[in-house]
């Protein structure tokens, strides 16, 4: 098929399915239909909570998927040493967030679940790099550690409005109002200035880490800290070094992730087009032993991308009447298309079709 024919998203599907194929990751087909239930259990997981239901022919009440990650949990079983590595292109049934109406939405992606190392999860990560690349060269991902983040606000407050309260200020970068509320909640100083370092840390990985070096004294800070380190070491390795930034305004729900999240973004496009990162907390709520990481990208916003775009619809607009031959007919187009010709055959010139050149069959042959 010609590329030239294909939208943005379609070309990314046939792309990254050769590249996941590379690292040893395998197809995973899913039903369209889950059993409502698995949703609501984790419904903070979702993106949105607005979920399409029905009634089976059983009486069981279904949902159209609003998620892959969670049908791919479900449908896996935990192997002591080994682990499951598989990519996906499914639709996905939620509220577009630009229409903020239902819409079927293109999702592709992988998801490695098992004995996770740290090898696993910069593999993920590079190849969500990868992945962006194949897009556009025009890209960026910000990575953060939740381990750093949990065990700072942990050891600021045990309570738990003002760990939520306080993380969307952080991933709003908001120092500000974060000052605010730590004053309100009687935070610490000494906390409360390592909450506002983490407001403020993005940029180059190796000058964040050092800067939150100081900021991450107790024991599980510092083991956090220690596999960030770890893994930037390998980053810094990749052509794609100087793309990856440190940034710890990206945050996601610490019921589910407890390691390492990034979000990727795409120059033109505002909002982020990958999502990653582990989610152990989120295998353990569903009863499972192993590790997990992952990520999505969401094809529907690389509509916005700007495609180049073909002056003309097609180069030949052929013209034939009920009394031309239809083998003459035949022939004439297939002759045009072994030579690379885009052509549309039509009785009549149709009002909205640009062509770069028209020709009339039963008056000038092909």
């Amino acid at each position: 098929m010609d590329n030239k024919v294909l939208k943005n998203e379609e070309k990314a599907v046939f792309t990254l399915r050769s590249l996941y194929k590379k690292y040893g990751y395998l197809p995973f087909k899913m039903s369209k239909f889950e059993e409502y239930d698995l949703y609501v259990r984790n419904k903070d997981f979702l993106v949105s909570e607005r979920v399409i239901t029905f009634n089976d022919t059983n009486g069981r009440l279904l949902a159209l998927k609003p998620d892959v990650t969670l049908s791919i949990i479900k449908n896996t079983v935990d192997e002591a040493g080994c682990k499951q590595k598989v990519y996906y292109n499914e639709n996905v049934y939620r509220v577009s967030g630009s229409t903020h109406e239902f819409k079927e939405i293109m999702q592709t992606g992988i998801e490695c679940i098992g004995d996770i190392a740290l090898y696993d999860i910069y593999e993920v990560l590079s190849l969500g790099a990868m992945s962006l690349n194949e897009i556009s060269s025009d890209f960026a991902i910000d990575v953060s550690h939740m381990g750093v983040l949990k065990s700072i606000l942990d050891e600021a407050s045990d309570n738990e409005v003002f760990k939520k309260e306080i993380t969307s200020l952080i991933s709003e970068k908001n120092s500000h109002e974060a000052t605010a509320l730590c004053e309100k909640y009687q935070i610490e100083e000494k906390y409360k200035n390592k909450i506002l370092s983490l407001v403020t840390a993005y940029g180059n990985m190796a000058d964040v880490i050092k800067k939150l070096d100081p900021v991450c004294e107790n024991e599980q800070s510092k083991k956090a800290l220690c596999e960030l380190r770890a893994l930037c070491a390998l980053l810094e390795k990749t052509e794609f070094k100087d793309k990856i930034k440190l940034d710890f305004s990206v945050v996601n729900d610490m019921n589910y992730y407890n390691g390492i999240v990034f979000k990727g973004f795409l120059n033109g496009i505002s909002e982020g087009v990958l999502s990653g990162g582990q989610y152990d907390t989120l295998m353990q709520r569903m009863g499972r032993k192993s590790g997990a990481v992952g990520f999505a990208i969401y094809l529907d916003l690389l509509e916005y991308l700007q495609s180049t775009k073909s002056e003309y619809d097609v180069d030949v607009l052929l013209i034939y009447s009920e009394k031309t031959d239809t083998l003459s007919l035949v022939n004439s187009i297939n002759s045009y298309i072994e030579k690379g010709i885009c052509v549309s055959a039509q009785k009549s010139i149709p009002a909205k079709l640009r062509y770069k050149k028209i020709v009339y069959l039963d008056k000038e042959g092909c």
